[in-house]
C-alpha cells in the first residue's frame, strides 16, 4: 500500500542529522500525502453511497490525481482533501482539522463550544443550513431555527463556502461575537451571537399535573451525547418513584448524536421488538432489538419537529413502528445516515457515512423525515424557554391531551363490572367530562 511506502520513506529519512532542502521537502511532501491517502483509504473501504453516484473506478483515478501533486504545507493538503471529498456528494462525510476534530470529540462528550448550532451543506441549493440550535445556547436564545439558511458570516458570503470554512468562521474565542445573516421564509435578517463554552445538561425532567389530576412525566433530551442514556435512565427511575401515569418524551430541536445512545434510550421504553436496522455499504443488515429491560411500560407520547434529526429519528421511529406511543408535532428533519468518526495520522479527523438506517418497519427516512401521528404547529408567537413543556406550549398541550386520552382508555379497558373498580371507573368518566383543550 502507498501509505506504508510513505511511512517507510519517512522512517528511513529521520535518522539523518543534516538534511538538505530537497530532503526536507521530500519528507514533508510525503507526510502530507500520507494524510491525504489515509482519508482516501477510509472512504474507499467504508463509505456508504446514499445517492448512487459513487464509482470506485473514479475514486481510484482521484487518488492518482491527488497523490501526483506536491504539497508545501498542511493547508494545501487539507484543501486537497476537501476537494477530493466534494466528489462524494455527501454533506455528512467531511474532513476536520486537528482543532476541529478535537472540538467534535468534546461536543459528543457533553460540552459545546461556540454558538450552539449544527450545520450542513446542501449541494442542491449550495447553502449552509442549520440542522438545529441546541437548547440553552446563544443560537437558541437568539431564536435561530432548524432549516434556517446562513447567507453570510461576519459579512463574508457563504455562497460556494464549504462546511469546514463555515465552522471556522462561526467558532472562535469565548466572549467574542459572530454576526450571521439568516434566510428564513424568503426573508433575510441578521443575528449577532456571543460565542460561549457551555456545559450542557443533556436531559431535563419534571412532573406535570393535568387539570384532572393525572401526573405526567416530562423528559426533554437535548442531544444524544455520551451522557444522555445515563441521564434519561435516572430521570425515568425518579419519575417511576413519583408514580406518574404516563410520559411525554420531548425530542424537539434535538439534532442527534451517538447511535448507541439512541438505541439504549429506545430500550428504556421498548421492552421487545426491533429498535433500528442499519445497512452497511455491502448491504449487511444489523438489527438492534429491545432486551426485555424496559424501565416503564406506561403510555408514551413523543414530541418532534423539523429540528429532530438523526438519533432523534431513530428513537421516534422505533416508538412509532412498535406502536409503543404516539408522535406529536411536525415532520422530522430526515437524516437517515450514520457517520463514524475516524482519526487521521496527523491528529485530524474524518466523519464518514458508513451506513444508513431504517425504522423497524423498514422505512428509509433520509431526506423524507418521519410524519407524526398528530401534526401540530408550534406557537406562532415565540414562547419563553421556561414555558417549553407547559400548557403554554402548543405541541406539548396537544401531546398531553393525547396522552390523557390513552391513559383513560387503558383504565376503562381494565374496568371489570361488579368489582371494586367501579369507583375508578366513575372517577375516569368524571375526568373525561371536565377535561378539554378546545
Amino acid at each position: 500500500m502507498i501509505k506504508k511506502k510513505y511511512l517507510v520513506l519517512f522512517a528511513f529519512s529521520l535518522p539523518g542529522i543534516f538534511f538538505n532542502n530537497f530532503a526536507r521537502a521530500t519528507i514533508l511532501n510525503n507526510s502530507y500525502k500520507e494524510v491525504i491517502d489515509h482519508v482516501w483509504q477510509i472512504v474507499y473501504r467504508d463509505f456508504l453511497d446514499s445517492n448512487g453516484k459513487f464509482e470506485k473506478s473514479d475514486w481510484i483515478e482521484l487518488r492518482k490525481k491527488f497523490l501526483s501533486k506536491k504539497y508545501s504545507d498542511s493547508k494545501e493538503a487539507y484543501d486537497a482533501i476537501r476537494d477530493m471529498l466534494s466528489n462524494l456528494d455527501d454533506p455528512y462525510t467531511r474532513f476536520l482539522e486537528p482543532k476541529e476534530f478535537s472540538q467534535m470529540k468534546i461536543d459528543t462528550s457533553g460540552e459545546l463550544t461556540g454558538v450552539g448550532i449544527q450545520i450542513v451543506k446542501d449541494k442542491e441549493s449550495d447553502s449552509i443550513i442549520i440542522v438545529s440550535p441546541v437548547e440553552g445556547t446563544p443560537a437558541y436564545e437568539a431564536g435561530i431555527k432548524a432549516k434556517d439558511k446562513i447567507l453570510s458570516i461576519d459579512d463574508v458570503s457563504t455562497k460556494g463556502m464549504d462546511i469546514e470554512n463555515a465552522v471556522k468562521l462561526i467558532r472562535g474565542q469565548r466572549g467574542t461575537k459572530v454576526k450571521l445573516e439568516i434566510l428564513r421564509d424568503a426573508r433575510s435578517f441578521f443575528k449577532t451571537l456571543l460565542r460561549e463554552k457551555i456545559e450542557i445538561k443533556t436531559v431535563i425532567s419534571k412532573v406535570n399535573k393535568t387539570k384532572n389530576g393525572f401526573l405526567i412525566g416530562y423528559i426533554r433530551i437535548k442531544q444524544f451525547n455520551a451522557n444522555a442514556s445515563k441521564e434519561t435512565r435516572e430521570a425515568i427511575q425518579d419519575l417511576e418513584i413519583k408514580k406518574v401515569a404516563g410520559y411525554v418524551l420531548d425530542l424537539r430541536s434535538n439534532p442527534g448524536g451517538l447511535l448507541e445512545s439512541s438505541i439504549d434510550i429506545s430500550r428504556q421504553f421498548i421492552n421487545k421488538g426491533t429498535i433500528v436496522i442499519t445497512v452497511s455499504k455491502d448491504g449487511f443488515r444489523e438489527i438492534k432489538k429491545g432486551k426485555s429491560q424496559a424501565l416503564t411500560d406506561k403510555p408514551l407520547v413523543v414530541l418532534v419537529d423539523e429540528g429532530s434529526a438523526s438519533a432523534s429519528e431513530i428513537v421516534s421511529g422505533a416508538i412509532k413502528d412498535n406502536n409503543r406511543g404516539k408522535l406529536v408535532g411536525k415532520k422530522t428533519f430526515g437524516k437517515g445516515l450514520v457517520q463514524s468518526m475516524r482519526s487521521i495520522v496527523d491528529g485530524s479527523g474524518l466523519t464518514v457515512t458508513v451506513a444508513k438506517y431504517l425504522t423497524p418497519n423498514g422505512t428509509d427516512i433520509n431526506k423524507f423525515g418521519i410524519v407524526p401521528d398528530i401534526q401540530v404547529r408550534m406557537n406562532i408567537n415565540p414562547i419563553r424557554q421556561s414555558q417549553i413543556g407547559t400548557r403554554k406550549d402548543n405541541q406539548y398541550r396537544a401531546g398531553e391531551k393525547e396522552l390523557v386520552n390513552i391513559i383513560t382508555k387503558n383504565q376503562v379497558s381494565q374496568f371489570v363490572p361488579k368489582t371494586s373498580n367501579l369507583g375508578a371507573f366513575l372517577k375516569i368518566n368524571k375526568a373525561n367530562s371536565v377535561y378539554s383543550l378546545n
